[in-house]
């Protein structure tokens, strides 16, 4: 339930954070995305809503969060986080996927599943379409590290949707989070940006189950 309402009312926690750690903030914007796109064991982490957050922010308060340097952090722990994963999926994914934590498995098999599925589909765009779909988005690089997708396939297609994530949805936020009806139904429109990101996921399972 505390994950919940950190993700639905992140705009108030974002905001807390600027205000108690102005010097921190920017290093800590660039921690979340790096982890949540580079760590394959936290694919849980805000993504999608946080960035939108993040755009109206700094709409809201232009000279504590400069929307051009916030831009710029947030591309870089973007493409550095799923290159770091992609290199942890290509030296050691073998042994994490069966590696466990307490009895349970630290990457649950239907997610890699999932995940190879996309790959199956699209092939290395895939790289591209995960950045809008949650978890498929920190699994996706990892499982081209392990398969063998070549590096210079992959830093492309990684850079590409890096940018097409970031700017995008930030921007969205920078330009429509500061309207007064958004403002208001914050927790509905981080509600709304869920609900599309898993939309695809939830697409494919429909699909499976009418095949089934």
């Amino acid at each position: 339930m505390e994950i919940l309402d950190y993700l639905l009312h992140i705009d108030v926690y974002l905001q807390q954070m600027m205000e108690s750690y102005p010097g921190w903030f920017y290093a800590i914007l660039f921690l979340i995305i790096f982890m949540e796109t580079g760590l394959v064991v936290l694919p849980f982490l805000p993504g999608d809503s946080l960035l939108f957050a993040t755009g109206a922010l700094a709409a809201s308060f232009p000279s504590e969060l400069n929307i051009f340097i916030a831009l710029g952090l947030l591309l870089s722990a973007a493409i550095l986080g799923d290159t770091v994963n992609y290199s942890i999926g290509k030296y050691f994914g073998r042994q994490l996927t069966q590696a466990k934590l307490f009895g349970h498995r630290l990457i649950k098999d239907e997610h890699i599943l999932k995940t190879e599925q996309f790959f199956q589909k699209y092939g290395a765009k895939t790289i591209v379409i995960a950045r809008f779909v949650p978890i498929v988005r920190t699994l996706a690089p990892f499982v081209a590290g392990f398969s063998s997708m070549h590096y210079s396939t992959f830093i492309r297609f990684n850079i590409l949707g890096g940018f097409l994530w970031v700017f995008g949805i930030t921007l969205i936020g920078y330009f429509l989070g500061n309207i007064p009806i958004v403002q208001k139904n914050f927790e509905y429109v981080v509600i709304g940006i869920i609900l599309f990101s898993i939309l695809p996921i939830l697409i494919e399972w429909i699909k499976a189950r009418l095949k089934a």
